[in-house]
C-alpha cells in the first residue's frame, strides 16, 4: 500500500509542478511523504535498516510548522531552532535506542525447532 501512496504522491507532485503549484502539489508532497515515512518506520522498527535521521526529522518539521502556524515567523528565524533542535534530539535518541533493541531481537532470535531439555 505504501508503494501505491508513494507513486500517487509522485504523480500529484508532478501534476502540481506542471500547473505551477496548487492543491495537487501540496497533496502530492503530503501523500508521498506519508508513504515514505511508513516504509522507513516499518524497516526501522523491525530492526532491518536504521532510518533514525529521517524519522527524527519528521516530528521536528512538524514542530516547526506548528510554531510558525501558532506564532507566525519570528523576526529572528534562529529562534525556531530553540524548538526544533530539542525535538529532533529527543526523537533521534529514542529512535536509535528502539532500532538497537529491534536489531538485537531480530539477530539474536533462538533457532526454531524443538528446545533442548
Amino acid at each position: 500500500m505504501s508503494e501505491i501512496a508513494i507513486f500517487a504522491g509522485a504523480v500529484g507532485l508532478i501534476v502540481g509542478l506542471v500547473r505551477h503549484g496548487g492543491p495537487a502539489l501540496i497533496v502530492g508532497v503530503i501523500v508521498c511523504t506519508l508513504g515514505v515515512l511508513e516504509v522507513t518506520a516499518r524497516e526501522h522498527f523491525s530492526g532491518y535498516r536504521s532510518h533514525t535521521t529521517l524519522l527524527a526529522a519528521a516530528p521536528a518539521v512538524g514542530a516547526e510548522v506548528a510554531v510558525v502556524a501558532l506564532f507566525g515567523v519570528p523576526h529572528q528565524r534562529l529562534l525556531i531552532l530553540l524548538v526544533i533542535i530539542p525535538v529532533y534530539a529527543l526523537c533521534f535518541w529514542w529512535l536509535r535506542r528502539r532500532f538497537r533493541v529491534a536489531r538485537h531481537t531480530r539477530l539474536a532470535r533462538p533457532p526454531s525447532g524443538p528446545r533442548p531439555r
